[in-house]
């Protein structure tokens, strides 16, 4: 780091007394250090330094660069860009410091000695030459070692942290790229930083390309022209969802890449890296396709164990007339009556190893599968076993799915997360997998569109043979958020058995919501969109004026005595006048606005406050929350009110209570608004939809038809009447590409030629 640079920072030097708060993921670190010089001066004899270290230092010499910072609570603070060993200026400072507990064995004698022979800059000239030292007379060879591999000792980190900020990155992102490649660091980062896109989340191209462009990497290099494919693979099948991508596609999505500056590359070039990557293993290329590893190995995977429970035999069959007599029984017991289709699902059900059943709102989904399981139940015997616990499973992908599921059968019902034993963002499913798989007779899964290709592929690795599987789910909403469209790909496959519900049961006083999603299932636009309903509305305005128009809705629904737990925003976008962003902060005014009192914590841009729906962000499995779940914070909790001395805020998830220390907020975010893709699971007393052509991109037909399935008493849209009609008429419902199902249909041929083959 320049002089420059340096004489622009505050700068404070002292000793490390001791570390008071560390996060060993990311090397947020808080210190207090004894201070000897400050610039400006300050009055304290101590102070506590924040910011990003990668490993603790502990009773070190150090120099920091930053700024000086008032906290409200904390007092004076030290905010750290840079730090360094301290490098003493002077003879007598040079001696004192190289005579100190730091060498041990090195007296002051000996100090005096080295500088004698070295003068004033004697530490620059060891680091340098770490021989020198020996040829000074009487100093031993043990002691010359002690103070040449401590002065590098101290020098190291630093040394690096001040060359990878040089390049660009700030010590957030040095930090995590020393704990990635330790010694290592500046070997890996000056000879190819292009690695950092594949190893350090939080770096993408454009930042590695600009330190290869500093360190006079061709813009046609090799290492550059790999970088660049790889990126573009795996951001298409991060942002849009693909599996694989057409080679030629791929080539062409990575000249936009790498070529943002200038147009030295073209498709050929790109098209012998292709080959190369292929050949190295480190993309997969069949047929023309690309993937990234993991996704060909799950599309495989899951092909495979797709047809590997086709191919079992159920447990046991029935007649039909046990069946249509127990079924006679079950209507009775429960006073209903089911329809000729809903009695199909049940017997397919019955008699399949593998079954689908989908249906949009009010068709009868949950009617069926509590008959399911209710027939499972009898007809298994289950109710005669002297264990009492069921061996059947209930799975959904959210937490919040998971719950409604077991509100409605009765039963519990857990995440797939959970019946996998998944423990962490980083570890494998430790519990349940091919080795070890699941316990049970009977699996149901609902809202299977949610699934992504590795969470599917995950979970039927761990589904044992003789376990009948049932997968549940609305083809017509949003695919997983994930790579794949495991649901609509397990249906055009053709090889699993199937039922469609598509007769309307749930039309309690005439539901319009449930018409109106009807209508856009077929993709057409409701004629009465714009009358008011005793269930629906429509609120006709401009872009820019929907936020105000939403917060009159919730105005007015709060002075009905509605809450904010009851009532929910979905838009499209984060960003813009009408994104995300913008409506939860004036939502949060209105909801939840500051008060005399009222406790509150900020990070970044976002003040949470008691009180405050939030959602999860990240799936962490130790505390049994996921992505999507909706909470409240309940409580914030300083200091002296916590065992360990740390600031915490406390969100209750449905009775489970979560606690989170401030570098821990970044896994939430205000919920009042949401995107529509986080509410897939859920459902609403109160839903607000607003839309405008500001959104065009974003608007699609499964889009609009998530968001108003999510109303459960009252949909109330928002908007330009041309915004919800160009939403109905784009329907991409399969346009991910995937090879899934013909993957299965396949694996299924292949299957069957065997068999005709031996006999």
């Amino acid at each position: 780091m320049n002089e420059e640079w340096k004489s622009s920072k505050d700068k404070i030097t002292g000793t490390v007394s001791h570390v008071i708060f560390r996060n060993e993921k990311n090397g947020y670190t808080v210190l207090n250090i004894h201070v000897d010089d400050a610039t400006p001066a300050i009055e304290a004899s101590s102070i506590s330094v924040v910011g990003h270290f990668p490993f603790p230092p502990e009773e070190d010499l150090l120099t920091f660069y930053g700024q000086f910072h008032e906290h409200e609570r904390y007092g004076q603070q030290f905010h750290m860009e840079l730090y360094e060993p301290y490098i003493p200026e002077g003879k007598p400072a040079v001696i004192q410091y190289l005579s100190s507990e730091r060498f041990p064995g090195i007296g002051k004698k000996t100090a005096s000695r080295v500088v004698a022979e070295l003068g004033e800059s004697a530490i620059d000239k060891i680091l340098h030459q770490p021989n020198l030292l020996y040829d000074i007379p009487d100093i031993k060879r043990q002691q010359a070692d002690v103070l040449t591999e401590r002065l590098m000792e101290e020098q190291e980190v630093a040394g690096v942290m001040s060359r990878l900020i040089t390049y660009g990155f700030g010590t957030e992102l040095a930090t995590k790229i020393i704990q990635a490649y330790k010694g290592e660091t500046l070997n890996v980062v000056e000879k190819d930083p292009y690695q950092l896109v594949q190893d350090i989340e939080g770096i993408g191209f454009q930042k590695a390309d600009a330190l290869g462009a500093q360190l006079g990497i061709e813009s046609t290099s090799k290492k550059r022209l790999k970088a660049g494919l790889l990126f573009s693979l795996w951001q298409m099948s991060q942002s849009i969802g693909h599996v694989y991508l057409p080679v030629d596609v791929w080539t062409e999505e990575a000249l936009k890449v790498l070529n943002y500056r200038n147009h030295d590359v073209d498709a050929e070039m790109l098209n012998q890296e292709v080959i190369e990557l292929d050949e190295e293993g480190t993309v997969a290329v069949p047929d023309e396709r690309a993937y990234i590893l993991s996704l060909f190995f799950a599309e495989k995977g899951l092909a495979t164990n797709v047809n590997r429970l086709l191919e079992t035999d159920v447990q046991e069959t029935f007649a039909e007339d046990l069946y249509l007599k127990t079924l006679g029984e079950l209507e009775n017991d429960f006073k209903i009556t089911y329809a000729d289709r809903q009695k199909e699902a049940v017997e397919l059900a019955l008699k399949s190893p593998l079954m689908i059943l989908t249906g949009g709102p009010g068709t009868g989904k949950t009617t069926v599968i509590r008959a399911i399981v209710e027939m499972f139940k009898r007809m298994r015997g289950w109710n005669q076993r002297k264990e009492k616990k069921l061996p059947v499973l209930l799975a959904a992908p959210t937490g919040r799915a998971a719950k409604r599921m077991a509100e409605a059968t009765g039963l519990k019902a857990f995440t797939i997360h959970k019946w996998l034993g998944w423990r962490g963002e980083e570890e494998e499913f430790l519990e349940h997998d091919e080795e070890n798989p699941l316990e049970g007779e009977l699996l149901i899964i609902d809202e299977a569109s949610m699934i992504d290709l590795w969470l599917a592929n995950q979970l039927f690795k761990a589904i044992p043979a003789g376990m009948q599987v049932i997968i549940v789910g609305d083809e017509d909403q949003l695919p997983s958020v994930g790579p794949g469209q495991v649901l609509g790909d397990l249906l055009r496959s053709e090889t699993i058995p199937s039922i469609s519900l598509s007769a309307v049961y749930r039309q309690a006083e005439g539901s319009s919501i449930i018409d109106l999603a009807h209508d856009l299932k077929e993709g057409q636009l409701s004629a009465d969109l714009k009358e008011t309903k005793p269930d629906r509305s429509f609120i006709a305005c401009h872009g820019t004026r929907m936020p105000d128009v939403i917060l009159q809705i919730c105005q007015k629904a709060m002075e009905k005595g509605y809450s904010a737990r009851e009532i929910q925003v979905l838009a499209p976008m984060y960003k813009g006048t009408a994104g995300i962003h913008l409506l939860n902060e004036k939502l949060q005014a209105l909801f939840n606005p500051p008060k005399q009192g009222k406790r509150s914590m900020t990070y970044g841009d976002v003040v949470f406050r008691n009180g405050d729906i939030v959602l999860q962000l990240v799936n962490n499995p130790e505390d049994n929350v996921f992505n999507g779940d909706r909470g409240e914070i309940i409580a914030l909790l300083k200091e002296k009110e916590t065992e360990d001395g740390k600031e915490k805020l406390v969100v209750t998830f449905d009775g489970i209570e979560v606690y989170y220390e401030k570098q821990d907020l970044k896994q939430i975010t205000l919920a009042y608004c949401s995107s529509i893709h986080k509410a897939q699971g859920s459902e609403f007393p109160i839903v607000i939809v607003p839309l405008s052509m500001s959104y065009r991109r974003m608007l699609k037909r499964n889009l609009l038809y998530t968001a108003i399935t999510r109303a459960r008493d009252s949909l109330i849209m928002v908007g330009e009447q041309r915004a919800f009609s160009l939403a109905v008429e784009t329907n991409d419902q399969h346009s991910r590409y995937s090879h899934l199902h013909q993957r299965i249909q396949e694996a299924s041929t292949n299957h069957e030629n065997v068999k005709e083959g031996q006999y």
